[in-house]
């Protein structure tokens, strides 16, 4: 992967995988999250959910955690409108410091490992604190080729019972998890379809034209196995 050719794709999308601010909101309600309460968003990306979770919690503080800089950037920008009680850090969510009352990681658990990421989380939450993530599942039924073909690079790949063993596994219980499936994938995706008609229109150099055909191929094989393809929300505790 050409990373320079790879920002340049990701450069000023809306966000970084699939996911609404439904999910956010879900997520604060089963966990009845309101007031003065502290939040991390572990792998922040361009601050979609962190925007989301600062208009929500108004009188909360938040951290947003990224690695690749031009992430932080824009997540930065996304949240200068909340002043000082959002910050943005470049740094490793595998430390995101705390004590929080939240953490929230959309579709970046999976850097750490579920039980490696909860487990180095424990010591960040409050006696009362959260985990709300999200993580690629194999949902019942038959899969499709183009369904076995999207998770192929993910050997990690299991269903939400394998999941939650996982989740058990790091110290937690699960208090309820919903699927993020059909629509939040085209939340993602369009924007990123877009983007690559964009830059394609631009003669891209042979790096990037590598980087446009991978995503266009990731993007047919949701587009041709939408209703196989799925992440889980989960919301847990420590036990």
């Amino acid at each position: 992967m050409d990373w320079d050719a790879f920002f340049t794709l990701h450069k000023d999308l809306p966000r970084e995988g699939p996911g609404c601010a439904e999910d956010v909101l879900w997520a604060l309600e089963r966990a009845g999250l309101s007031g003065e309460v502290t939040v991390c968003d572990a792998g922040c990306g361009p601050g979609a959910d962190l925007e989301v979770l600062a208009e929500a919690l108004p009188l909360a503080r938040l951290t947003g955690i990224e690695k690749p800089p031009q992430f932080v950037k824009e997540a930065r920008a996304r949240c200068a409108r909340f002043g000082d009680r959002v910050r943005v850090i470049e740094g490793d969510m595998a430390e995101p410091g705390g004590p929080y009352d939240l953490i929230w990681s959309a579709g970046a658990i999976y850097f750490l490992g579920v039980t490696e990421g909860l487990q180095a989380w424990r010591d960040a939450l409050t006696p009362s604190g959260w985990v709300a993530f999200s993580e690629p599942v194999r949902i019942p039924g038959p899969q499709s080729e183009a369904a076995r073909e999207f998770w192929a690079e993910y050997p990690a790949l299991t269903d939400l019972e394998g999941v939650t063993a996982r989740i058990s596994q790091a110290g937690y219980e699960v208090v309820d998890h919903r699927l993020i499936i059909g629509e939040p994938w085209e939340t993602y995706y369009a924007p990123l379809r877009q983007r690559i008609l964009e830059l394609r229109a631009q003669g891209p150099d042979d790096a990037l034209v590598e980087v446009l055909d991978a995503h266009e191929r990731e993007i047919s094989l949701w587009e041709a196995a939408r209703e196989q393809i799925a992440y889980a929300l989960f919301l847990v505790r420590p036990a």
